[in-house]
């Protein structure tokens, strides 16, 4: 499709998207049954919807052949820029590649510009990550780790790309060291600042960076000084436990290793510490979680945030109350299905990604090949952390692709973006997912759930 037809068809997509500020119609859908089957749709709109008044366009094409611009592909997690000049404008995706990238889709003229890319194969590696920082800059980083008795890995870098609106030549990527290494993928800020992150991998962890200066205003002032933490739920020793936690040191405050953490010299001469071998040792005793990835964070009317991680492994989601520290299993496959009334089971697999829409409702979505892959809503309006129910809302068909980086506008609450990463057919895509308003007559889907901002506490 030409340029111009493209943005026209798009401009089409969002007349009156403003209007939809204070509300989404997302969650007005008939919770789906079944799989949507391998191929058995156009990898242009690749996705069977819950509702027939969702609509979906691609809105980036990888080119395979490179022709116009360095695009490595396996498109993964997105963001915006969420403040700052033209707020809402430009969309960002990263490359989980050998050769790691960071692409930007301006959503006015729908064009793409890769405007950082790693300077040869193997020098950055797996990007993943893609979350805007509160000061206005872009953070990503590395997939990818080493354990405990092997090679040391110069990879598991968080990277802050400090003028992420700023023309590709001029873009400043800079290695923020102060974190332990660790395979990254989840990133989030609560509303003090505090950083939060995971260690992608079987019996790994959940971590906390409180920086010395929270309202700094750059990512220099931010990463200069700070300290780690691990979660560890309550004395550590039960794999994926839930109830009372806490916060364990593993620096101290200038962000200095506590006597006794693995510190480890990577292949660049960068000492650092060990962020996967420190919280096994007793000093330093971290919960295991297996395979967490992705996180969220909820911020409800009364202020109570809620931090949420999704474990792929055994397939679980859990809530983190971030006032009491108190952890609980969101959703597993013993929550009810909409569709049936009955336990989800083995149909709910490998949660990996989540996303939370303008009314407050997650999303999870499965780490599961095109035809079996679905994305799901989750019912939870107590706010209480445990959900009563998940509902079938979206199912992937492309051909050895899965999903990754849904992300609800900030700005049009109507519209969603979602990646369909590594295909059989090397085509990555993005797609755009748009509802209408939630008032629309003849609206056949139910309307499963909406956040009233409290919680029962």
């Amino acid at each position: 499709m030409k340029l111009k037809k493209l943005s026209l068809a798009i401009a089409m997509a969002l007349v009156g998207s403003s209007a939809f500020a204070g509300g989404t119609a997302f969650s007005h859908f008939t919770p789906m049954i079944g799989d949507v089957g391998a191929g058995t749709l156009p990898e242009a709109a690749p996705y069977k919807l819950s509702s027939p008044n969702f609509s979906q366009m691609t809105i980036v094409a990888r080119d395979v052949n490179q022709t116009d611009r360095f695009d490595s592909g396996n498109y993964d997690m997105h963001t915006a820029n969420e403040n700052g000049p033209d707020a809402g404008r430009y969309l960002f995706t990263v490359y989980e590649t050998g050769q790691a990238g960071i692409q930007r889709t301006d959503l006015r003229t729908m064009l793409t510009t890769t405007i950082w890319s790693a300077p040869a194969p193997g020098s950055h590696v797996a990007f993943d990550a893609s979350r805007w920082t509160p000061w206005g800059s872009f953070l990503t980083a590395e997939e990818s780790w080493s354990d405990a008795g092997g090679p040391v890995s110069k990879y598991g870098r968080l990277f802050e790309v400090t003028n992420p609106l700023a023309n590709p030549a001029d873009i400043n990527m800079v290695h923020r060291d102060i974190l332990p290494r660790v395979s990254h993928e989840g990133l989030a800020f609560d509303k003090k600042n505090n950083l939060y992150f995971i260690d992608e991998r079987n019996n790994s962890h959940i971590f906390k960076f409180t920086s010395a200066n929270p309202n700094a205003s750059n990512g220099d002032d931010f990463f200069a000084a700070g300290q780690t933490f691990v979660l560890r739920v309550g004395d550590g020793s039960v794999k994926e436990a839930t109830g009372a936690a806490t916060w364990v040191a593993l620096t101290n405050a200038n962000g200095v290793a506590l006597p006794g953490a693995v510190i480890v010299t990577d292949p660049n001469g960068l000492t650092a510490i060990d962020g996967r071998a420190t919280p096994k040792l007793p000093a330093f005793l971290g919960t295991k979680f297996d395979r967490p990835e992705d996180m969220e964070i909820k911020t409800l009317k009364n202020g109570k945030q809620m931090l949420f991680v999704a474990t792929t492994t055994n397939n679980k989601v859990f809530s983190i109350d971030l006032r009491t520290d108190m952890v609980k299993l969101f959703v597993s496959r013993d929550t009810k299905d909409m569709a049936t009334g009955q336990p989800v089971g083995s149909t709910f697999s490998s949660p990996d990604n989540l996303a939370i829409d303008a009314d407050g409702n997650m999303y999870i979505v499965e780490d599961q090949p095109g035809g079996v892959e679905d994305i799901w809503f989750v019912k939870d309006d107590d706010n209480d952390g445990v959900a009563e129910s998940v509902g079938k809302w979206a199912s992937l068909s492309t051909v050895g692709a899965e999903s990754t980086g849904l992300y609800f506008d900030k700005f049009k609450s109507n519209v969603a973006y979602i990646n369909v990463q590594h295909p059989d057919s090397g085509v990555d895509r993005t797609i755009m997912i748009t509802a209408p308003c939630p008032k629309t007559k003849g609206d056949s889907g139910h309307h499963n759930g909406h956040d009233k901002g409290h919680d029962k506490d």
